[in-house]
């Protein structure tokens, strides 16, 4: 790939010049963004592609399960049949009832565990790693950072760009869009929240690596 990128402000222009996310309909990307929908997404969606996320989220719905309190109290078995489309969906079932009940536990309902879980509670958490913890940090929780996933590695490495671990690469993304903040809000002609900046920054990578 033949594209000059010295900063990830250079590669945020270059995406942003694809009009990758034209017919987006939330405007951090992921569907229905703040809500404990992405919570749930982030943990059905690994090592398992959107789609079948998509479909099992929309089987959820239909069983009024898309709530702290009916998560930790369904029948796991019940649970596992409405999510084996997943895949892991036994390793998943147990992992989703868990998480709901501490979450209940801890912060009493969504809104407080949005406004107040910290990255290292929901590290601390069965089956929540870097990539899922940011994601809930940024998409559910509307905070200002930068989720690194194996589409992000794989384009920088094909740009020339290694590095040493997740933080790393974390930090040379956040990096470039800090230091060039106000040529960012002269791209999108507005102000624009630091925390969506991320959102459709990573969405952008994603759909670029998709097409390409």
């Amino acid at each position: 790939m033949k594209i000059d990128i010295y900063d990830s402000f250079d590669l945020l222009f270059f995406l942003k010049s694809k009009n990758l996310l034209a017919d987006c309909k939330d405007e951090f990307w992921w569907e229905n963004s703040g809500t404990l929908e992405v919570v749930i997404g982030a943990i059905l969606v690994q090592n398992t592609k959107w789609h079948q996320v998509k479909k099992v989220i929309l089987n959820l719905k239909k069983y009024d399960l898309i709530t702290l309190e009916s998560l930790a109290n369904i029948d796991l078995r019940l649970l596992e049949s409405l999510i084996q489309n997943c895949g892991f969906y036994h390793q998943k079932a147990i992992r989703l009832k868990l998480l709901a009940t501490n979450i209940i536990s801890e912060f009493g309902d969504f809104d407080n565990f949005k406004n107040n879980a910290s990255r290292q509670w929901l590290l601390s958490q069965k089956g929540i790693g870097f990539e899922s913890a940011d994601s809930i940090l940024n998409y559910a929780f509307y905070r200002e950072v930068m989720v690194v996933d194996k589409y992000t590695q794989k384009l920088l490495y094909t740009l020339g760009f290694e590095f040493d671990d997740y933080d790393a690469l974390q930090d040379w993304l956040t990096r470039g869009v800090v230091d060039n903040y106000e040529r960012i809000e002269n791209l999108y002609y507005k102000e624009i929240p630091l925390s969506k900046v991320y959102a459709r920054f990573h969405a952008k990578i994603v759909e670029f690596s998709k097409i390409n």
